[in-house]
């Protein structure tokens, strides 16, 4: 994180850096025909913006330095280069993506010419496509490159990647990442150790939803933990074939696992995964009931709506929530007989500030945990109307808990470094081809006139 002092700091070192920079590349034939990409690569990795010294005229440190500040206040996988007029531009964007390997919004100014594309689970083709035609026409670099990160940061998807703060990049060149790494030395390690303003919010809000999250999964561990001890199953009895100890044995596993992942989570995404365990688990039992009674074996169902430690559903029923609209949940035998009754179900109620709540009405944190229950889709239908649903429906919800419970995402998300691994198609077009804005970046159509 570079702290208000530091940043300062390296402004007045990367400024004369840079113009020292350029001179001795203006001296250099054929200096400025083609920027290493791994160059850029390497600078976008320790900070948001990159200005090739090449490119020096087209926006002045101090107006880099300041756009860059603003990117890492929001906490956002934004990343923007600006390079010559005479860099190759054939595949620029799918290369430079691959050589940075972090998921993120890339935005690339070259000579005049401006084109972004970005990774689907951080921005949508077409809100990509349309954010870039907003800023093409505009001819000052330091009004297009503010106006495309102002409309980015209020869209896209995800966090800043941590090496932005692990180290002491401002992106702006490699020289002023040499110098702010002299400046970070000699104003010593209370200075460098500091983190972002913006991620220690988050990361205290994450570690408070998780405790709230740790009480509820640990009654759900407790619960199914009740049932094995309930079951009076014994491998060698009587009876017990393989298929029944595979059942029991898958049980226990997932009683156990469930534990580890509980005692090792760090996030409250990472909850998904213990639900996921506890479902699995009482589905085995739910097997494993079956071919003690000698009864067909059950469909896989997802656990009942009201509270998944009734185990799983048995049907369908539709159910309509205080000032909703009526949907179809899954609901236990017991949660059935009571709807046919004109009762109510008995709900799972969580603790938040207003008190006891059902859990579609409690915290953001608790979409992690329902969709490990309800998970392939199933979860959006069922939380239409809730204040959970809502949330989850958000475009910030993935950054701040993860993504994949039905709404869209899933994979990396913005921030994290996959690498080469990610859909070529979502760079596939702009500056690639020749020409600009002519390419789809892998879908939706593109933008007409202009271009390479």
């Amino acid at each position: 994180m570079r702290t208000p002092l530091v940043r300062g700091l390296m402004r007045s070192l990367i400024v004369p850096v840079a113009a020292t920079a350029a001179v001795l590349l203006a001296g250099a034939p054929g200096a400025h025909a083609a920027t290493d990409l791994s160059q850029v690569a390497e600078a976008l990795r320790d900070g948001p913006v990159y200005v090739d010294p090449a490119a020096s005229d087209q926006l002045s440190s101090a107006d880099a330095e300041a756009l860059a500040d603003k990117i890492e206040d929001a906490d956002k996988p934004v990343f923007v280069a600006v390079l010559p007029a005479d860099q190759p531009t054939e595949k620029l964007l799918l290369n430079l993506r691959t050589e940075t390997g972090v998921t993120g919004l890339y935005g690339v100014r070259v000579g005049d010419r401006f084109d972004g594309a970005a990774d689907a689970s951080v921005m949508p083709q077409r809100a990509v496509n349309n954010l870039v035609g907003s800023v093409q026409s505009a001819g000052d670099p330091k009004a297009q490159l503010n106006d495309f990160v102002d409309s980015a940061l209020r869209n896209v998807r995800g966090t800043a990647p941590a090496s932005w703060s692990d180290g002491g990049g401002s992106g702006v060149d490699v020289s002023g990442l040499i110098a702010a790494g002299a400046v970070l030395a000699a104003g010593g390690a209370g200075a460098y150790a500091l983190v972002r303003r913006n991620r220690r919010r988050h990361e205290a809000e994450q570690r408070a939803a998780l405790e709230k999250l740790r009480v509820v999964v640990d009654e759900d561990i407790t619960a199914f933990g009740e049932e094995l001890d309930r079951l009076d199953f014994h491998p060698a009895e009587p009876g017990a074939d393989d298929a029944m100890r595979a059942d029991y044995e898958r049980a226990l596993d997932t009683y156990d696992q469930a534990k580890r992942l509980m005692d090792s989570a760090r996030r409250p995404e990472e909850v998904k995964a213990v639900t996921q365990a506890l479902e699995d688990g009482r589905f085995s039992l739910t097997q494993l009931a079956a071919r003690r009674e000698h009864r067909p074996l059950p469909e896989r169902r997802p656990p009942c709506f009201f509270d998944p430690r009734h185990g799983p559903a048995v049907a369908d029923e539709t159910w309509t929530p205080p000032g909703g609209a009526a949907r179809e949940v899954p609901v236990c035998a017991a949660d059935r007989t009571r709807l046919s009754e004109g009762r109510d179900p008995v709900i799972r109620e969580v603790d938040t500030d207003q008190g006891r709540r059902p859990y579609w009405e409690a915290g953001p944190a608790y979409g992690p945990w329902a969709g490990g229950y309800f998970g392939g889709g199933l979860l959006p239908g069922l939380l239409v109307g809730t204040m959970l649903g809502s949330l989850m429906a958000s475009p910030a919800y993935a950054a701040d808990y993860g993504a994949g419970y039905g709404y869209g995402g899933g994979g990396y998300e913005g921030g994290d470094v996959s690498g080469a691994d990610f859909d070529s198609g979502d760079f596939g077009g702009g500056f690639d081809g020749g020409g600009f804005g002519g390419g789809d970046f892998g879908g939706g159509g593109g933008f007409d006139g202009g271009g390479f």
